[in-house]
């Protein structure tokens, strides 16, 4: 299963106190609750190595559609089944659609900051802090079309209304996680709210996944663009 350990394939396990773990690849030191059971742990920097590239592809992009910007970056070599690196990938999304559906953006400065703020969220947050990071990406580009601060007063609101409807459907289908599926309830329910608040139209289309077999916690029919 290709979501399992990308050392050496066996199940990832996820633990309720931190331990200190060694990434096999930088060798950084720090607090995780997750490995997998044969010990190896790769850390958020280095499991979202190659997320840089997407701001050359996105400058490129013509889409207003961000579910097929979303699929062009899942397929890209450095996305994972799951990952943080689709904290970055739903907002980038959504981001360029917006551009080019005629949303006025410094594209490049913004992807730049998606970035930066995608990445402080954490793997497994959708977990151990009760919002999945998909949903916290939705909002964070939000907040950047919207030129959103902690001092905003309108867009404030609409940011974190956003982020709320966003998780309300992700968890009413219940766990386990996948990032998939919840990049594209992210993606399709920050599209819908944003057309509510903007001038601008955001394709979407009918999802069937492709990746089903490579979720071993896969949910199967409940899951809404299973096929």
């Amino acid at each position: 299963m290709a979501d399992e350990c990308l050392i050496c394939g066996a199940p990832i396990e996820y633990l309720t106190e931190d331990v200190i773990m060694e990434c096999v690849v930088c060798r950084k030191r720090e607090p995780s609750k997750s490995r997998c059971i044969h010990g190896h742990y790769i850390c958020s920097n280095c499991h979202t190595t190659g997320v840089d590239m997407i701001v050359s592809f996105c400058l490129q992009e013509k889409s207003t559609s961000p579910i097929d910007i979303l699929e062009a970056m899942m397929g890209m070599p450095f996305c994972h089944m799951h990952g943080p690196e689709h904290h970055v990938l739903v907002g980038a999304a959504l981001l360029t659609a917006y551009k080019n559906a005629g949303g006025e953006l410094d594209l490049e400065n913004v992807l730049l900051e998606m970035i930066r703020r995608g990445k402080q969220v954490p793997g497994g947050s959708c977990g151990f802090y009760g919002t999945c990071g998909s949903a916290v990406s939705a909002g964070i580009a939000f907040s950047l079309l919207s030129g959103t601060t902690p001092l905003s007063t309108e867009t404030w609101g609409w940011a974190n209304l956003l982020t709320s409807r966003v998780l309300e459907r992700i968890g009413s289908l219940g766990g386990p996680r996948c990032c998939k599926r919840n990049s594209y309830i992210s993606v399709l329910t920050a599209a819908e709210f944003i057309q509510e608040k903007y001038p601008v139209t955001l394709e979407t289309a009918d999802i069937s996944c492709t990746r089903s077999q490579q979720n071993a916690q896969c949910i199967g029919k409940r899951c809404p663009f299973f096929c």
